[in-house]
């Protein structure tokens, strides 16, 4: 079961919302455009706010079924956190897009939805006043990782400790070429908030 469920849930990871939507209703491929991921944030600088909103949440709603499969299936005794990490290396490794995907911001925020909704709710606060306040969303999405751990360690959840910093710690190296951009001064900030 529970090897069957991490299949399920990788393939859940693997849906290339930011793909689908862009082929579908825009007729873009995402990957030829910005900077070629899969993600929401690709998707918001290619297709525009709506489209990218839509990416966003579908990606965050693929974590968030992940983490709930053992629950769907009548296992309660499986880890939702280990299901739902596969959905995140789904997203970042998609077998339906040629295992070129997102950087998982999104679908490790809907897992952590998924298991522990009061972490979730501090780190959507946190990631929109980051957001807010520098206008980088790879800047605001490490600040996001390293408050879940923090969240996580307060909470005394050992599990969530080790999720969130395995997340924090593929999140940050997915997002190595911004920080370099950051310190550069090149990456690109948002303009809708």
């Amino acid at each position: 079961m529970y090897v069957m469920l991490i299949i399920l849930a990788y393939l859940i990871g693997s849906i290339p919302s930011g793909l689908i939507v862009g082929k579908q209703f825009y007729q873009i491929d995402i990957r030829e455009h910005g900077s070629g991921n899969l993600g929401g944030t690709n998707a918001f600088r290619v297709l525009g706010k709506k489209p990218g909103l839509i990416v966003t949440l579908a990606d965050i709603l693929k974590g968030t079924l992940a983490a709930s499969l053992p629950l769907i299936f009548n296992q309660p005794e499986i880890s939702g956190l280990v299901i739902g990490i596969a959905a995140v290396v789904g997203h970042m490794f998609p077998i339906f897009a040629k295992f070129k995907g997102g950087k998982a911001v999104a679908t490790s925020g809907g897992m952590i939805l998924g298991v522990s909704p009061f972490i979730f709710v501090v780190i959507l606060a946190t990631f929109f006043v980051s957001l807010y306040l520098s206008k980088y969303v790879s800047l605001s999405s490490i600040i996001t990782c390293i408050v879940a751990v923090i969240t996580a360690s307060v909470m005394r959840d050992t599990g969530l400790v080790i999720l969130t910093l395995i997340l924090t710690i593929f999140i940050v190296y997915r997002h190595t070429a911004n920080i370099k951009r950051i310190k550069n001064g090149t990456e690109p900030k948002i303009t809708w908030l």
